[in-house]
């Protein structure tokens, strides 16, 4: 997920980094290619190896925003580790396999940027302590029960999963002219849409009246607090064209065939529910 934030937030720090990395194509190229070329393990080290061709040596900038996305990625990872620690909580067998598979996703994530911050010289940020309750450190927020409830840690899931959709969306267009980049973060953002997708799926196998994608601006949870993660995907207008106006298109129709973008404010904002302080 956080990958393509991770440039775009350089490329806010420093409106100058497309123009080094544009001077230096191979490197994106090779690094396009690193999954063919490299063990994953190698794959810090070779981001840390583009920062330094980009800005000549390690920043306190590109440290600061590596560790931004850690504490993102931190917080993903925890949320579902404690799932599968809440004994009871996750039936045996499938739902309890793909909860693992993601927490593994995620925990995948946790470990490359921890190591790409070493690689570009900095020190990993602590692990904040999170209030998966929603209560900024109250223990006591609308989704206190989320370890004893299964469907409400699904709803929970969700949630968390389709800010991750529409967070990438919201930086895509930040680097069209960096194609190779580009390419690989939409690869990311279709692995967070299959986890959106599954999770829902898993709800609806629970009673829940969703679909594997969002209609409208219908989050189907009950509660108003996650209302903010779905504003706006109501929207039917694309490249300046009202999809409802081409045919017999509804607007639940036209709705879903796209997913609308998060700011990054608007992203930290569903994060900052889950601090402790």
């Amino acid at each position: 997920m956080d990958f393509l934030k991770i440039l775009n937030l350089l490329e806010e720090r420093d409106p100058e980094m497309s123009d080094r990395l544009n001077t230096r194509r191979q490197a994106l190229k090779d690094f396009a290619n690193l999954g063919k070329k490299l063990s994953m393990a190698a794959v810090p080290v070779a981001m840390g190896s583009m920062f330094q061709k980009a800005y000549g040596q390690s920043t306190a900038t590109v440290v600061d925003v590596l560790n931004y996305a850690l504490t993102l990625e931190y917080l993903e990872y925890r949320f579902y580790e404690k799932a599968l620690a809440s004994t009871g909580l996750i039936p045996t067998g499938a739902p309890n396999g793909a909860i693992t598979t993601i927490m593994n996703h995620e925990k995948a994530h946790v470990d490359f940027l921890k190591q790409a911050i070493t690689s570009a010289g900095g020190t990993p940020v602590a692990e904040p302590t999170f209030d998966f309750s929603g209560g900024q450190g109250t223990g006591n927020g609308p989704f206190a029960s989320a370890f004893s409830n299964y469907q409400l840690f699904l709803a929970v899931a969700q949630a968390l999963e389709d800010t991750g959709v529409r967070a990438y969306k919201g930086q895509a267009g930040n680097l069209v002219k960096q194609n190779a980049v580009l390419t690989a973060a939409l690869n990311i953002h279709s692995v967070e849409a299959r986890h959106a997708s599954h999770i829902r799926q898993m709800r609806k196998a629970n009673g829940a009246s969703v679909k594997p994608w969002i209609t409208g601006k219908e989050s189907g949870i009950d509660n108003s607090v996650v209302q903010a993660i779905y504003n706006g995907e109501e929207n039917t207008t694309q490249g300046e064209v009202n999809i409802t106006s081409l045919g017999s298109i509804s607007a639940n129709v036209a709705s879903e065939a796209f997913d609308e973008p998060l700011t990054k404010e608007q992203v930290l904002a569903v994060a900052t529910l889950f601090l402790a302080s």
